[in-house]
């Protein structure tokens, strides 16, 4: 008896039986990373299901991000979705890990900037400076997020330190804790210095997240824009 045929008088529909099957194979290591599954006909054969079926389980898969369909090469399996909530506030090294994942982070720049009024607004400046860093955030050696932080001049002291690591946790030595934040979100279009960073193409769609960071005093911490690759990232609110 063929173990693949799914049973077709199943509360569960055929299709998300069909889903199971393929979630269960990839998480196995069945089919890694990167690898594309079997073909639409070669699914249909296996489990004696309909091609109707096998795309309605292909599509749920697809959306998601769990496969990536490629016209007229195949299906793939997709590297994991880092995921982090909004409700906490929680660092990119610790989203990652949680997800299985290795962080990595590439210094862009770091210097004291002449801050928009914008800026100067959010965090309560005395006057126009501030600790500008600019970093690329990696998953798995992949580039996930480039994101730009901006502290008070009292933070200038960080500019003295390593910053390859999660920032949160070197200001909690220093007895910061960020405590809340404001966020919005909204949809980018990759610059070509953008695209060129984040190994994607130039114009290609972008999650946008735009932060005032709050430490554990209500004061603000920092403020925050990120342009993240919505394929590798994505947020729970």
């Amino acid at each position: 008896m063929n173990e693949n045929i799914l049973v077709s008088d199943s509360a569960n529909p055929l299709y998300r039986q069909l889903m199971q099957r393929l979630r269960g194979d990839i998480v196995s290591g069945k089919y890694p990373v990167h690898s594309r599954i079997p073909s639409e006909q070669e699914l249909c054969s296996s489990y004696q299901v309909s091609r109707v079926t096998v795309r309605k389980a292909l599509a749920e898969l697809t959306r998601e991000g769990l496969l990536r369909r490629m016209q007229g090469k195949g299906t793939f399996v997709c590297a994991p979705r880092i995921q982090q909530s909004l409700k906490d506030v929680n660092s990119f090294h610790d989203a990652c890990r949680l997800m299985g994942s290795t962080p990595g982070t590439r210094v862009i720049s770091a210097f004291v900037i002449q801050a928009e009024a914008e800026t100067v607004q959010q965090l309560g400046l005395p006057g126009d400076l501030a600790v500008e860093i600019i970093r690329l955030r990696l998953a798995d050696d992949t580039p996930v997020m480039l994101e730009t932080n901006r502290f008070p001049m009292a933070y200038e002291w960080l500019l003295r330190e390593k910053l390859d690591g999660s920032l949160y946790q070197m200001l909690e030595k220093h007895g910061i804790i960020a405590s809340k934040g404001i966020h919005e979100i909204s949809l980018c279009y990759a610059t070509p210095t953008q695209a060129k960073l984040l190994g994607i193409e130039t114009g290609a769609a972008l999650l946008q997240l735009e932060q005032v960071i709050f430490d554990q005093n209500g004061a603000p911490l920092h403020t925050s824009h990120q342009v993240i690759r919505g394929d590798r990232f994505t947020f729970r609110i």
